[in-house]
């Protein structure tokens, strides 16, 4: 009975990110009526996210409104298996940073990646490959991160590949390996590209961009890649490299590769989730981030979990409709505020902010461990 429900509530699941749901009231209630769905699934088969919301009053039986649906603290995931299936039937396992929390590294079970790849495919064509309308399907692309064989727990090395495999052209590749990035390498592919006249992506996490343009910066070399290239980083710096504010960051960017700012795209996604964030670009900082129909955000007070007043900043939850196994709804630590279209990312919580969001985690462990 248990497999055939997974099956039913993926499907709807796929359906509904094929769908064209449109705006406005009939969108929210046919995203409303599936994120109702998916709780009564993670409630029923997530025993930890059970436990806590029941702790909340919180059940499939008296929620009627997505916002009303318990989000669980991003930390909860070093502590506990939230999936909805037994751990050894996982498909594939994804593992964070590790970089909080002691080096701990929390583990996001998926029995299939059939959602989380659909998920990644129709938002990127979408928002980097710029759409059917762009008429681009597929471009040159160099990939500044190790590879899925290299790093198979990386949601990140998984979600570039599937770039790769899916939207580039036969001779697009990684330019990092155990050795570091192959600087030489690259530097005659950014040459060719600049000859070619074809449109060259550049993808990578954000700190990989950094050490990058350090070595250019070394060996006086700069490039003007094609109109209509573009690039995408993600994941920030992490303390992989020097941090960069966001305006010197894609300035030097548009500088080291004459890629135009409205043209670097930033990702901001997570292990916790299955779906992406996307900017239309980095003219200017913050940039507004926005997700495809099936994941909607809130900005909250941590501790109440309750919204806070419109203009406000506040701690981000994101509702993902495609996180199936888990859970859908995340309470990050990442400090922002809503705006129309979408919200804009203002960092890491601090402050009393920062205390409610670790005094969430501790509430969540409590109840979700009986």
């Amino acid at each position: 009975m248990s497999a055939i429900y997974d099956s039913v509530i993926y499907d709807r699941v796929l359906a509904f990110m094929e769908a064209d749901i449109g705006t406005g009231a009939a969108a929210d209630e046919a995203f409303n009526a599936l994120a109702l769905a998916v709780f009564a699934h993670q409630f029923e088969h997530n025993q930890p996210y059970r436990r806590f919301a029941m702790q909340r009053g919180r059940t499939p039986r008296g929620v009627k409104n997505w916002r009303d649906i318990p989000a669980v603290p991003i930390n909860a995931f070093k502590d506990l298996t939230l999936s909805c299936r037994p751990a050894e039937e996982s498909a594939r396992i994804f593992m964070t940073s590790g970089t909080t929390k002691g080096g701990i590294r929390g583990q996001i079970h998926h029995t299939t990646l059939s959602v989380y790849d659909r998920s990644m495919l129709l938002n990127f064509r979408r928002r980097f490959m710029q759409g059917s309308e762009a008429g681009v399907e597929r471009m040159a692309m160099g990939i500044l991160f190790p590879t899925e064989t290299a790093m198979p727990n990386s949601s990140l090395a998984h979600y570039l590949e599937l770039a790769r495999a899916e939207c580039g052209t036969p001779d697009s590749r990684h330019w990092i390996g155990e050795a570091g990035i192959d600087i030489a390498g690259l530097y005659d592919r950014l040459d060719a590209a600049e000859r070619s006249g074809e449109p060259f992506a550049l993808l990578g996490a954000s700190y990989g961009f950094v050490h990058l343009m350090d070595a250019m910066a070394r060996d006086g070399r700069r490039f003007a890649l094609p109109e209509g290239s573009r690039i995408l980083d993600t994941g920030g710096f992490k303390g992989q490299s020097r941090e960069l504010e966001p305006d010197e960051f894609y300035g030097q960017l548009a500088g080291f590769f004459g890629v135009p700012r409205r043209c670097c795209i930033n990702m901001y996604g997570m292990t916790e989730l299955s779906t992406q964030f996307y900017d239309d670009g980095n003219a200017v900082c913050p940039s507004l981030k926005s997700g495809p129909h099936w994941i909607r955000s809130r900005v909250v007070d941590p501790l109440s979990g309750r919204d806070v007043p419109a203009g406000s900043m506040g701690v981000l939850v994101h509702h993902d409709l495609a996180h199936v196994n888990s859970v859908a709804a995340i309470l990050t630590e990442d400090a922002g505020i809503l705006e129309e279209g979408g919200f804009r990312l203002l960092g890491r919580v601090a402050g009393a902010q920062a205390k409610g969001c670790s005094l969430a985690v501790e509430d969540f462990l409590a109840a979700a461990r009986g």
